[in-house]
């Protein structure tokens, strides 16, 4: 039934346990966003947060992603990738349980900062589960299966999260505050529990991934004959062909969340949305980046990871450029069709294309070096995107950061 379901007729045998498990992580984490990390800014705002400590909850996960990656990266090298990503996600998700007791430990405030320590201690060992499950992915899935599986998963998320979010707004408004939220903070945590226990059931493919992997041979011994202390930072992954891959990465990832703080502004203030809405644009998001997974794979395997994931990144320039203009809510509920579909293929094709331009032997360091310039693209553009809209008043800033996707794009295509 399992295998009908997610249309597995067509793929060896031998890889169906690990694909199947890989969905239900996806699906389960879906339910985790819909509810508890969906919710998690609007019960911040109905206890009173500021805008600081709003973007406090925001920032604290990038904050200690960018100081841990490196060791992060060097801990999984060393340890079976499939125990450090249960492990790890075991940890980081045990948090979720200790946000539903929080109203009836402390007062408003009190609760708000206890939230913020609680995301910021979570952070750490989401730090190695971020490195991990890329480096998981790899081994677990053949490359020529990736794109219809990372296609796959974006369909699995995209159902659970959209139907756990319209489920838990009706929740929502039938239970009193802050009640509600404790429940859908108790759903969020048992999808969270539930996605760990598959990620345990994924295996690596070949029997000698099981075993920490070896430190790559050094190119050239010192003339005194001693091997060379090995470096935790692996700054020489910046001389290889990985390098433009990062700055490619690095500058999509900056002109992805430059503008991010943006949008509820344009929402409220220029279309004058309704939180309903701003619902109902989620839904056609979702709606469409659904209805594109389901030609990921065939996309790829004409165009490339690469040049799916620079002609995407194109294709997103266009949502803050229209956003800029966008007078209704019919503009709303378009953009956001389409931006779903394009981001789709950009979410489906750019890790495998990461993927393809490391070396299998050597994934770890190479993925934390990625989510090093993954958390520092967050901190700095999540500063930049509102200093700029203060400048130049929101929509000129929406225009012009779209443009710097379109750069994104184009560096992209012609050097990553």
């Amino acid at each position: 039934m399992r295998a009908r379901l997610f249309n597995q007729s067509d793929i060896p045998e031998k890889y169906h346990s690990n694909f199947i498990n890989l969905y239900l992580d996806i699906a389960w984490f879906g339910v985790l966003s819909g509810t508890a990390v969906n919710f998690l800014n609007v019960y911040a705002a109905r206890l009173g947060a500021s805008g600081l400590q709003i973007g406090l909850l925001a920032a604290a996960g990038a904050v200690v992603n960018l100081f841990l990656a490196i060791p992060a990266g060097h801990w999984i090298s060393k340890r079976h990738t499939g125990r450090a990503v249960f492990w790890s996600s075991v940890l980081f998700r045990l948090g979720y349980f200790l946000w539903i007791p929080l109203p009836w430990l402390f007062d408003p405030q009190a609760e708000i900062w206890a939230l913020i320590a609680i995301t910021f201690l979570m952070a750490i060992p989401l730090t190695p589960l971020g490195v991990g499950f890329n480096a998981l992915f790899a081994e677990a899935v053949p490359e020529r299966f990736r794109a219809r599986v990372a296609g796959t998963r974006n369909i699995t998320f995209a159902i659970a999260y959209v139907v756990s979010s319209l489920l838990a707004g009706l929740l929502l408004n039938a239970v009193s505050f802050p009640l509600g939220y404790q429940f859908i903070f108790l759903i969020g945590a048992v999808g969270a529990a539930v996605s760990s226990y598959h990620l345990s059931q994924i295996k690596p493919l070949q029997a000698e991934s099981s075993a920490p992997p070896t430190p790559p041979e050094p190119d050239s011994q010192p003339r005194g004959g001693s091997s060379p202390k090995p470096s935790l930072l692996r700054l020489d992954i910046w001389k290889t062909p990985f390098r433009p891959v990062l700055l490619g990465l690095f500058f999509f990832h900056f002109s992805q969340y430059i503008v991010t703080p943006l949008y509820p502004i344009a929402f409220v203030r220029q279309i004058g949305l309704n939180d309903s809405q701003i619902g109902n644009g989620t839904a056609f998001y979702y709606l469409c980046a659904t209805l594109v997974s389901f030609q990921l794979g065939r996309v790829v395997s004409r165009w490339g990871n690469r040049r799916v994931t620079g002609f995407g990144v194109l294709g997103m320039s266009l949502y803050p450029i229209m956003l800029a203009f966008a007078q209704n809510t019919v503009h709303f509920y378009i953009l956001s069709f389409v931006n779903g579909g394009i981001f789709a293929f950009v979410n489906g094709a750019y890790t495998n294309y990461m993927l393809e331009r490391m070396p299998p032997e050597d994934r770890p360091p190479h993925l934390a070096w990625y989510t090093i310039m993954l958390n520092f693209a967050i901190l700095s553009s999540s500063l930049l995107g509102p200093l700029a809209a203060d400048a130049a008043g929101l929509a000129p800033a929406l225009v012009g950061l779209g443009f710097l996707r379109l750069l994104a794009g184009l560096y992209l295509l012609k050097w990553g």
